[in-house]
């Protein structure tokens, strides 16, 4: 008796926590914004019940407000990428307070690497985002990259989704650098913009790791003082490059700009050609396509994650991969046989608990 009663209180101060979360969410509130966003990157299973239903209510939420707002999208998701010590940061820094300026709500989600100690954040972009971070309109979120490859986390998808339910119409998702594990960013978001340092070769390397293929808007930082003749020859080496390459879209012309967050130039030309991008892709009506085909794409992801999660979890298929896998380390068997070994263990190992 005691039980069931301990069993409904505990049911009934979910509930009440999850309506909490909703309610405070939907109203703006930061704090619940930030407490909704750990509760759908918990990897414990309750909490990820809790995660589900919080998540369900958001997007019943967020397609009401889409069907009043026609062909028009609630949000302008924005990826920005480049190697540490392009200026990401310091960019996000002064183009966030800019857009603020111009009526936006702005949230930024950032993901550092993990420290393989401790498996938090290395970098805390945070911190060096200090004028962005004391702005009422802003929220910036960093999440440890806890090892996943593309720079962003399983749920940072989630979490774009909750930024939206909170108010916030422009997303900005920064990566923890570029490569070619980077570019999982690029089926998150409507326009992606790659941040390229003057003076550093990495130009060489962007060409190199195929982002001219995906990139919409090439951003050259630190486009001041003795390093200008540096910007205009990168940008103009951009501008070649570009032109030889096949578009990603046919209603998009990707652009090279350069910028400087230090003398504030260039900040507003980036917005207009962000402004120009959106616009062009709402008219042509692939902005909507494309946010279809992503949400499809992460549901397959999810499928592979959550498959490989059973996989792993189950202790006679870990005691088959360290037989195995001594097997191959000493010649007696390929690696291809041994994957289908363990596979089909696992096909029957499924079939038994279900029977």
């Amino acid at each position: 008796m005691f039980a069931q009663r301990f069993t409904s209180i505990g049911s009934r101060r979910y509930v009440s926590t999850v309506v909490d979360l909703y309610k405070g969410l939907i109203n703006g509130d930061r704090g619940c914004l930030a407490k909704c966003i750990t509760l759908v990157e918990s990897t414990h299973k309750e909490k990820q019940q809790n995660a589900k239903e919080l998540l369900s209510q958001v997007l019943q939420e967020l397609k009401q407000r889409q069907q009043k707002q026609s062909n028009k999208p609630i949000s302008f998701r924005i990826g920005l990428s480049g190697s540490p010590g392009a200026g990401k940061s310091t960019f996000i820094n002064v183009f966030g307070r800019f857009l603020i300026k111009q009526g936006h709500k702005v949230a930024v989600l950032t993901v550092d690497p993990s420290s393989s100690t401790s498996g938090g954040s290395i970098l805390g972009d945070k911190t060096r985002m200090l004028d962005l971070s004391r702005e009422p309109d802003a929220y910036i979120r960093t999440s440890p990259s806890a090892g996943t490859l593309g720079g962003v986390t399983r749920t940072t998808n989630d979490a774009i989704v909750l930024c939206e339910a909170a108010g916030y119409n422009v997303i900005l998702v920064e990566t923890v650098g570029v490569g070619q594990s980077e570019f999982a960013v690029v089926d998150m978001v409507d326009m992606f913009c790659v941040l390229l340092p003057p003076g550093s070769g990495d130009e060489l390397q962007g060409m190199k790791k195929g982002i001219m293929e995906l990139v919409d808007l090439v951003i050259v930082t630190k486009a001041d003082g003795e390093l200008m003749p540096e910007v205009r020859r990168l940008q103009t080496e951009w501008l070649s490059a570009l032109r030889l390459m096949r578009r990603r879209s046919p209603n998009w012309k990707p652009k090279v700009i350069s910028v400087s967050a230090r003398t504030n130039t260039g900040i507003d030309k980036s917005w207009e050609q962000m402004f120009e991008f959106e616009n062009a892709m709402i008219k042509s009506g692939e902005f909507m396509t494309k946010r279809s085909n992503q949400l499809q794409k992460w549901m397959w992801n999810n499928v592979k994650d959550r498959i490989l999660e059973q996989f792993l979890a189950d202790d006679d298929i870990q005691k088959a991969i360290q037989s195995y896998e001594q097997r191959v380390i000493r010649g007696l068997i390929t690696p291809f046989v041994a994957a289908d070994a363990i596979l089909a263990l696992f096909a029957k190992v499924k079939t038994d608990k279900t029977t």
